[in-house]
């Protein structure tokens, strides 16, 4: 069975950076399980896996515009230091779970002032191209549920 829309594809993969640095992986954890044609991963990725069956294994180098974008200068900008609980540790690098209207966003604190602390809510990975090496473990046709919940249940999906 091939990859295509509608299928939960199963893959182990190992994500790296530009100069080879390990940013994340299934190892250790098991497949990584996901609804093909339902934005689960990034456009790039899910791009290379159509038509792939299980045991096709490759690797792919996917451009910033089609894994989290390019940085969006306008994402980086002071908010005053009150909007912070007054015991946060705030220091440059910093993250944080912000609430937004797109949903939950990892915001990085990139400059601590006296009254404003400098954040990016760009992704961190955003304007990095990445690559990932990939191993095709399962492919199967989703359940009803899972077709009308938009993501995979049971090992490496979603639980409700």
């Amino acid at each position: 069975m091939q990859a295509t829309k509608d299928k939960v594809v199963s893959i182990d993969y190992t994500l790296t950076d530009d100069d080879g640095n390990m940013i994340d992986t299934s190892q250790g954890r098991g497949p990584l399980a996901y609804l093909h044609g339902a934005g689960n991963i990034i456009p790039g990725l899910e791009t290379a896996i159509e038509g792939k069956s299980p045991g096709d294994s490759f690797t792919v180098t996917v451009a910033a515009a089609d894994a989290y974008g390019e940085r969006d200068p306008e994402l980086v900008q002071p908010v005053p230091r009150d909007r912070f609980p007054g015991d946060a540790d705030i220091e440059v690098g910093s993250q944080f779970q912000a609430h937004t209207p797109e949903g939950t966003r990892t915001i990085t604190v990139v400059d601590v002032r006296d009254d404003e602390v400098v954040i990016d809510a760009n992704h961190p990975l955003a304007g990095k191209p990445l690559t990932f090496n990939i191993q095709v473990v399962n492919v199967r046709d989703a359940d009803p549920a899972e077709l009308q919940h938009g993501h995979p249940h049971g090992p490496g999906g979603h639980h409700h």
